[in-house]
């Protein structure tokens, strides 16, 4: 595949397809090509959909072709090739979750964001990697081989959206649905180089239903719109996940945004470095402040591993040995554990609100750290309840539900991409989209390519 075709966003491939000088059955003929020559290095993929993806493709093909410019009405990813992350259920496609649990598991039916992908004429070429459940930000689990980064193969694609980040950076795919509890699309997006979004919570439905409300489907791209593009295609209520409510609010500001840089009680890094030069180019003047709530870690442990308590005990000995450790943590757990954590989070969402209503975006790195190796859960070599620890700055985001964005914000001295989060009042996508197209057409960086810049070492 030539680099203008890896590179490419979803409006340009529209445009190619239009004036007939790209087909949809070539440019997914040409993905899968890709995918089966990274795959063996990536390990990104868990399930690769060829025939499915060429029926889509050829089913596409001939729409544009009876119809002309009408055949984008309601369909506007019309042949454009994406993946879904193997948590998200895909109808007559296995969907092993990460986990020996359901290494056999294929859905009857979709999961309502997979329907509304394949009603906009998406093209599925595949599931890609997790861990199990989601529940780690590396891919590492026992059903194959742990997702790599395009940009060094010994290092992690992050995760748990590891294989999504990993198949979006490397051109696999124009996008890559993703799921996110702790940080599971931002932190992969920051350590692949890529766009990671997570909308506001309820915004787009959540099937299987996220109880413990900590759980966002959202889009992986190599550019803003795309993402935004994906994201609008997703979104709207839907009756298997009563929570998928809430409704878009009003533009906060027409031009220029007030945004606050938020500084942790942290050691700096290079990756905080490169993120906090990059935030510079954000339209509107920046504020420093320090973060006004402590850290809730201990708050999303509590309600992690009280909803994972309630995993069926016939299942433990298939399940993940460095996750079960969090399983028995939640066993010892009481409700009064469990509603003290409650009343924490709602003190915290009460604490970014009242920021964001000072401020329309806040900045801060997505994460303070380079990819760890391969092979590895965390970036460290503990085995304690710590695994998600060092996401400092995205799970609070979850536990509020406020939408979040990683931006590719640069590289460290040793090539490594670096990510720049920014949040935005709940329900304000379309603004933090906006702000976040304009860092982009600033700070442009869609043609960077892991396979030609080397990460120096």
């Amino acid at each position: 595949m030539d680099e203008a075709l890896r590179h490419a966003t979803a409006a340009e491939i529209r445009a190619w397809y239009a004036a007939g000088e790209l087909s949809p059955t070539e440019f997914t003929r040409a993905t899968l090509a890709l995918l089966a020559e990274r795959e063996p290095v990536l390990h990104a993929f868990v399930t690769v959909t060829a025939d499915l993806a060429m029926d889509q493709a050829r089913r596409a093909e001939r729409r544009i072709r009876e119809l002309g410019a009408a055949a984008w009405d309601r369909r506007p990813l019309l042949g454009v090739p994406v993946s879904v992350k193997d948590l998200t259920p895909t109808a007559g496609v296995r969907t092993t979750r990460g986990s020996l649990r359901t290494a056999r598991w294929i859905p009857e039916v979709d999961a309502p964001a997979v329907t509304r992908l394949k009603d906009a004429g998406a093209v599925l070429v595949g599931k890609t990697t997790t861990s199990e459940g989601g529940w780690s930000a590396g891919t590492v689990n026992q059903v194959g081989p742990a997702a790599a980064n395009p940009w060094d193969p010994t290092r992690s694609a992050g995760g748990s959206s590891g294989g999504a980040a990993a198949a979006t950076a490397a051109g696999i795919g124009v996008a890559a649905l993703g799921t996110d509890g702790a940080g599971s699309i931002r932190v992969p997006a920051a350590f692949c180089g890529v766009v990671g979004y997570k909308p506001t919570f309820g915004r787009a439905p959540y099937v299987p239903v996220s109880p413990e409300g900590l759980s966002h489907i959202g889009p992986l791209a190599r550019d803003v719109a795309t993402a935004g593009l994906v994201a609008r295609v997703i979104s709207g209520p839907h009756p298997d996940d009563p929570l998928s409510t809430v409704p878009p609010v009003p533009a906060a500001f027409s031009d220029t945004a007030r945004v606050a840089w938020l500084r942790w009680p942290v050691d700096s890094t290079e990756p905080e470095r490169v993120a906090h030069a990059a935030a510079s180019a954000l339209a509107g003047d920046m504020s420093e402040v320090d973060i006004p709530f402590a850290d809730p870690y201990d708050v999303l442990v509590t309600i992690l591993a009280g909803f994972d308590a309630g995993q069926d005990e016939a299942d433990d000995a298939l399940s993940d040995p460095h996750r079960m450790r969090v399983v028995a943590h939640g066993r010892t757990l009481t409700a009064a554990d469990l509603a003290r954590a409650i009343s924490r989070r709602t003190v915290l969402c009460q604490a970014v609100d009242r920021l964001l209503a000072e401020f329309d975006i806040l900045a801060m790195p997505t994460v303070w750290i380079e990819p760890f190796p391969v092979d590895a859960w965390r970036p460290d070599p503990g085995d304690d309840l710590g695994w998600l620890a060092w996401c400092r700055a995205a799970y609070p985001f979850n536990l509020t539900g406020h939408p979040a964005i990683s931006l590719p914000a640069g590289f460290t001295t040793a090539g490594y991409p670096v990510g720049l989060q920014l949040v935005a009042r709940r329900g304000a996508d379309e603004d933090l989209l906006r702000v976040a197209e304009q860092f982009e057409a600033d700070r442009p960086w869609r043609g960077r390519d892991p396979r030609k810049d080397k990460v120096r070492r």
